[in-house]
């Protein structure tokens, strides 16, 4: 039976107010279960990203609920939740966002240090973690002096460092080439199917959502199917 990691109730989410509102999320009901690798999908402006942003407590709720494990993100204030997001989320952007004035591991020990890690220890696992993505020899790099392929990998890094459970992608393929977009998605199915950790991934692309087990298809702040994409 599925332990449900991530549970949404009655979602709603607006933008704006009177006759310039915005109603991003309408009524959602989802459960994703810890060990899934999920797909999000949809024609941009859909609400996908609005999804991902309310699950991991980037965006507020304006009414129902969101629940990660036991924790209740609708009642909790910007503090306990961004305290949340440190110890338990990981996060990989399109645009990689890394800070252009610090090596590779440096950028990857940013949430440990940033959680009160002592820096010798947020160094050794930083290292340990770029070991992981394939990056162990470009730990003194700077994002100038790599690939977008390889800084995505240290955005990898970053977010898989304190060994989260959750990981969130948003179009984490969008500014790579096809092949190099094929191997980044090997990294996260790497990370999913050997440590366990929960992926959710925001894509336009059709062949980074059939390498999930499970598709969300939106429209209109709605979600219009969730199903499994293979036996």
């Amino acid at each position: 039976m599925m332990q449900v990691l991530i549970r949404v109730e009655s979602l709603s989410k607006t933008y704006g107010i009177g006759e310039a509102a915005t109603r991003a999320l309408r009524e959602v009901q989802l459960e994703i279960g810890k060990g899934e690798m999920i797909a999000v999908t949809g024609p941009s402006g859909c609400g996908k990203t609005t999804l991902l942003h309310v699950l991991a407590g980037i965006e507020s709720v304006d009414s129902g609920q969101v629940w990660i494990g036991n924790a209740p993100l609708h009642e909790w204030d910007d503090e306990k939740i961004a305290r949340l997001r440190l110890e338990k989320m990981g996060f990989v952007f399109q645009s990689y966002h890394l800070i252009p004035v610090l090596t590779a591991w440096e950028n990857a020990a940013l949430p440990l240090i940033a959680s009160g890690a002592p820096t010798g220890k947020a160094k050794e696992r930083a290292l340990e973690a770029l070991k992981e993505v394939g990056l162990g020899d470009k730990a003194g790099k700077y994002p100038s002096q790599l690939s977008g392929g390889q800084n995505q990998r240290v955005a990898i890094a970053r977010a898989i460092v304190g060994n989260p459970e959750i990981i969130w992608a948003d179009e984490p393929t969008g500014a790579l080439d096809t092949h190099t977009a094929d191997q980044i998605i090997g990294l996260l199915e790497m990370l999913n199917k050997h440590h366990g950790t929960t992926i959710v991934i925001v894509t336009h692309d059709p062949a980074v959502a059939g390498r999930c087990s499970r598709t969300i298809s939106m429209r209109n702040g709605r979600i219009l199917h969730d199903g499994g994409n293979g036996p």
